[in-house]
């Protein structure tokens, strides 16, 4: 895992988490008293990744001044962009900071446990061109609702507000071969969830249901729901 480079995607401005977070970028809300972004340091620390890209956007400036080049022995770097790009596009642009094949990419705005390691094994073991973290949790409706086959391969994404009932979810961490980053058009504001993972159906996408207890801080609800979730870990 040391020689694994990862790319957590911190450039998205919260806007729906505005009435209780409005002077910083999501990624720096603080969860008792520590920004949210640290708990993802924390957890590739964990797994001995040894290099991070910070894709910024929003208050990137803020970011930078709080994390600075390195955290906890983690060499640090930062992909800032010049407008807002999605998930996607702010991946391709990060993608020119890295050297490493596949490269571990982690959404900003939320935590799931895992064991980074057997996750990237999988990846590996099933020759996937991408593979997406799952975790179950009791209501799919807010999040939408992955679906695979009994190989582990994405048939079908259901989208948000659908019927709420208990099933495997995004759980927003991906390990992606280099290629399919590559593929993505530069400089274009682009979504993996609405519009990279449903094209790659069925061309090596994979589903690790590995997932543990999972938080995101994208609604005032969660983000209070978030001061709880790491009391265990501390």
């Amino acid at each position: 895992m040391s020689e694994i480079e990862a790319i957590i995607l911190a450039g998205g401005k919260g806007t729906r988490l505005r009435t209780v977070v409005s002077d910083r970028p999501k990624v720096m809300a603080m969860v008792n008293e520590r920004p949210f972004l640290s708990r993802l340091l924390d957890q590739l620390k964990r797994a001995q990744i040894k290099s991070v890209v910070l894709s910024t956007g929003y208050m990137a400036e803020q970011i930078e001044s709080a994390i600075g080049e390195s955290y906890d022995g983690i060499s640090v770097r930062y992909s800032r962009e010049a407008q807002p790009l999605g998930t996607a596009g702010g991946l391709r642009l990060a993608l020119g900071k890295t050297v490493s094949e596949p490269v571990l990419v982690l959404n900003g705005d939320s935590f799931c446990a895992v064991d980074l390691e057997e996750f990237y094994q999988y990846h590996c073991a099933k020759n996937a061109r991408a593979t997406i973290l799952l975790t179950q949790v009791e209501d799919t409706s807010r999040f939408g609702r992955v679906e695979t086959d009994d190989r582990g391969s994405v048939i079908k994404f259901e989208e948000k507000g659908g019927v709420a009932s208990p099933g495997w979810i995004n759980a927003g961490v991906y390990c992606l071969d280099r290629n399919v980053v590559e593929d993505l058009p530069q400089g274009e504001e682009k979504s993996l969830e609405r519009e990279v993972f449903p094209e790659l159906i069925g061309s090596g996408l994979f589903g690790f249901r590995g997932g543990g207890d999972f938080v995101d801080i994208g609604t005032p609800q969660s983000y209070g729901e978030a001061q709880t979730f790491f009391e265990p870990r501390k």
